[in-house]
């Protein structure tokens, strides 16, 4: 168990390839899912020990980060870029669609923070109930996020995108972490 927890490794795409970015990004997040799934019964029979405040303390990093990164991808690049893409009742459809992702985007930060706080206390090595309910229904929640995302948006997007805004795409998202701009 011990090495199970706190690492991970994770699949790979650039930023030239956005929606393969995207793609890559929800697995990373099934893995920090998987991790704090695993953390729930690690802590239930070894307490605060140094692995669950290691695992704790990257799955914080993780959510807090990076996938703060991948909703404003999605939210303040994706979305609006397949929305001018479209025409008539499609956008209506594509509308629902990424209002409803927002939505959920919403949804989960919100049962974030409140894990996170549970989560800072095992860091901090104070005591925390980190229950298997509140964990299962912030899990539950991304796979199902996820699976619409992979099933729905991320084609459409291969369909409608052109290379000129997926090249535009992967370079917001490239700004938005600050990688390769100049000091």
């Amino acid at each position: 168990m011990s090495a199970s927890l706190p690492g991970h490794s994770a699949p790979t795409a650039g930023f030239e390839v956005p929606l393969e970015m995207l793609s890559a990004c929800h697995r990373r997040i099934e893995q920090q899912c998987s991790t704090l799934r695993r953390l729930v019964p690690h802590l239930a029979a070894h307490g605060i020990d140094s692995e669950a405040r290691l695992a704790a303390a990257s799955v914080i990093r993780y959510f807090e980060t990076a996938a703060k990164d991948h909703h404003a991808d999605e939210e303040e690049d994706l979305f609006p870029a397949l929305m001018e893409s479209m025409a008539g009742s499609d956008a209506v459809c594509l509308r629902e669609l990424t209002h409803g992702l927002a939505a959920q985007h919403r949804e989960l930060e919100t049962r974030w923070r409140h894990l996170r706080s549970t989560l800072e206390r095992v860091v901090a090595k104070q005591s925390a109930l980190l229950t298997p309910s509140d964990v299962e229904t912030f899990v539950g929640l991304y796979e199902h996020h996820i699976e619409r995302e992979e099933r729905e948006l991320l084609p459409m997007a291969r369909r409608l995108l052109s290379e000129i805004e997926l090249d535009r795409i992967g370079r917001a998202m490239r700004e938005r972490r600050e990688i390769g701009l100049e000091p």
